[in-house]
């Protein structure tokens, strides 16, 4: 995710319990790019920074099965009940302490024009300031023969859950491109994201694409170009730049997810309740995640994807000191210090989920080579130098192989490689 070199800058915010914490940005190495450093020191539990999206999009396959979100934030609109009883199953799905859920549905708004759905006023004109104009299709939204519904029923063909990047997050870019009155300064914003060579954008796309990237892909640009097309950004629509632009998300898109169901549970979490009574709403929340995990799996939340230009600075560490999240139920990301992080230190966020990071080094640097194109040299992984170089997989086969066992389904393992 670590960007290449460019000009050194600084970036305060405000957080709470004191007055501004600034981070810097520098350049590290020809490998790394440049990387996000404190100015001053950050003590554990703070937020380093809150940042917005250059854009954001939410996953395809997400809306299709009916995982309402603001279209330009990503907020969750269901209440938390109506998210339960989905997941579950169960339409009779009761939740105690309705009045928890923060999703305020009196504030929704949609699209005159195409009945896009939005969390609030507020939402639904910054997209038509930035973007929505260009890609608002009208009385056609349903359209199947629509220039953007062929693309997008195009890449839903191509991309499956669980995923991991959108096409509408590179229509997004060109629409706020050809909305903006200062193209260049936008162009600019969008060009400080990582680059990689043709070698390595190859690689990234037949990730995201699988076996037959090559003719996906020009299927996808010869869509993108039908629907798209502006000629400030046209070195995008080449075979070369578009596969550019895909390597571009796929290394720098960060995931967002969020869930009113969530939020009610953490406000559950927080409630002082007598003991039998906390005991009692546990056990409901416990039983609760068992019903929706019958039901529907790992795919609880709204889920996309955002272009964050000061978190994507941020390196990878396999022992991070700073964390990711989106306690705002929108795509607000919050950067949060796992431990006291002094002036002069880096900050590291982990491209791995917490179950990938206690795999073994070999396995870890499997995942991040295949998704990032880079080997993890952080003190955890110089630290286990000396391992075999075995997968966390194979390690279980040996044990299973050893007790007269057969070895596990190597597709289990598959599903933890998607970042």
């Amino acid at each position: 995710m670590a960007a290449s070199m460019c000009d050194v800058f600084s970036f305060c915010v405000g957080v709470a319990g004191r007055a501004r914490v600034t981070v810097e940005v520098r350049f590290v190495s020809s490998s790394k790019g440049k990387g996000l450093f404190a100015k001053q020191l950050i003590r554990k539990g703070e937020t380093i920074f809150v940042e917005r999206p250059l854009v954001a999009a939410q996953f395809l396959w997400n809306a299709l099965y009916r995982y309402r979100a603001c279209d330009h934030c990503l907020r969750a609109l269901e209440k938390a009940e109506e998210n339960a009883q989905r997941l579950t199953g169960k339409p009779g799905q009761v939740l105690p302490y309705p009045e928890l859920c923060t999703v305020r549905k009196d504030l929704h708004q949609n699209c005159p024009h195409c009945q896009v759905k939005y969390c609030s006023t507020e939402c639904q004109l910054a997209a038509a300031e930035q973007y929505h104009r260009v890609l608002c299709a009208g009385p056609s939204q349903d359209d199947p023969l629509h220039p953007l519904n062929k693309l997008q029923e195009a890449w839903r063909s191509v991309h499956y859950p669980p995923e991991t990047a959108s096409i509408m997050l590179m229509a997004r870019m060109v629409a706020t491109v050809k909305q903006a009155k200062d193209q260049a300064r936008w162009i600019g914003l969008f060009s400080q994201f990582c680059n990689k060579t043709a070698n390595e954008e190859e690689e990234i796309v037949h990730r995201l694409l699988g076996d037959k990237f090559k003719g996906q892909l020009e299927l996808l640009r010869r869509l993108f170009t039908e629907a798209l097309y502006e000629e400030a950004l046209s070195q995008w629509f080449t075979p070369e730049g578009f596969r550019s632009l895909f390597a571009l998300v796929g290394t720098n898109g960060q995931g967002i997810g969020t869930s009113s169901l969530s939020q009610w549970v953490h406000a559950c979490d927080a409630l002082e309740l007598k003991p039998r009574d906390r005991e009692q709403l546990d056990a409901f929340i416990d039983q609760l995640y068992k019903d929706i995990e019958a039901a529907t799996g790992e795919f609880l939340n709204c889920e996309g994807s955002g272009l964050f230009v000061l978190q994507s600075c941020c390196n990878h560490s396999c022992v991070p000191n700073a964390e990711t999240s989106f306690p705002e139920n929108n795509f607000l990301l919050h950067v949060t210090a796992l431990e006291d992080i002094k002036p002069g230190e880096e900050i590291c966020i982990s491209y791995l989920d917490c179950c990938q990071r206690e795999r073994s080094r070999h396995s870890r640097h499997k995942i991040l080579r295949e998704n990032y194109l880079f080997v993890c040299s952080c003190p955890k992984c110089l630290a286990e130098a000396d391992e075999p170089n075995v997968t966390s997989e194979e390690e279980e086969d040996e044990e299973d192989e050893d007790e007269g066992g057969e070895p596990e389904d190597a597709e289990l393992g598959d599903e933890m490689t998607d970042v």
